[in-house]
């Protein structure tokens, strides 16, 4: 996908993708200054934190979307590292569920401290297909608190907006046509 860098008055309504569904990637040109030169990329991976339901939450997210999923435990940590003081041996150190170029990750608060509560982020869910984008939206509201019901808006034919049963804050939407 290619991006040109508009600036003022003349930015288009359809300039950036409203997802990842891009690879993760966004476009290196002039968006916050000259700070990325040439074709390099920024990826971001969003790295989800749970307050000890991070193997419950992944095993639900690889039946939803598939994938191969890793999981390590605190027990899998080298005798010389250890677990933090406090750790629950069974606590996930590292998860992570991959599916083609797409990567999500989490983990376990070794500490305890974490009460499960995300604040200031949602993570999104972008596919081309309306069907698609209820079967994941239905998948993930099971057990959750609905913020947005799906349904059609002004940008997408089918968003919506929920925090699971885990947690974690989705956003889940189909993607329009791209204008020509």
């Amino acid at each position: 996908m290619r991006y040109r860098t508009f600036t003022g008055s003349d930015v288009p309504r359809k300039t950036l993708p409203m997802s990842s569904r891009s690879r993760g990637r966004l476009p290196t040109s002039n968006l916050a200054g000259p700070t990325i030169k040439g074709d390099d990329t920024v990826t971001f991976r969003p790295y989800l934190a749970f307050a000890g339901n991070c193997r419950e939450a992944f095993t639900r997210y690889q039946q939803i979307f598939g994938g191969e999923l890793v999981l390590l435990t605190m027990a899998d940590a080298p005798a010389d590292a250890g677990p933090p003081p406090g750790a629950k041996t069974d606590a996930i150190m590292h998860g992570a569920l991959t599916s083609g170029d797409d990567l999500l990750m989490g983990a376990d608060d070794p500490t305890g401290g974490f009460d499960g509560n995300v604040n200031g982020m949602c993570v999104n869910y972008s596919v081309s297909d309306a069907g698609e984008a209820k079967r994941v939206f239905d998948a993930l509201s099971d057990g959750a608190q609905v913020q947005v019901p799906l349904g059609q808006t002004f940008f997408s034919p089918a968003f919506g907006m929920c925090i699971d049963r885990f947690g974690t804050p989705w956003m889940v939407m189909a993607e329009t046509a791209a204008e020509s």
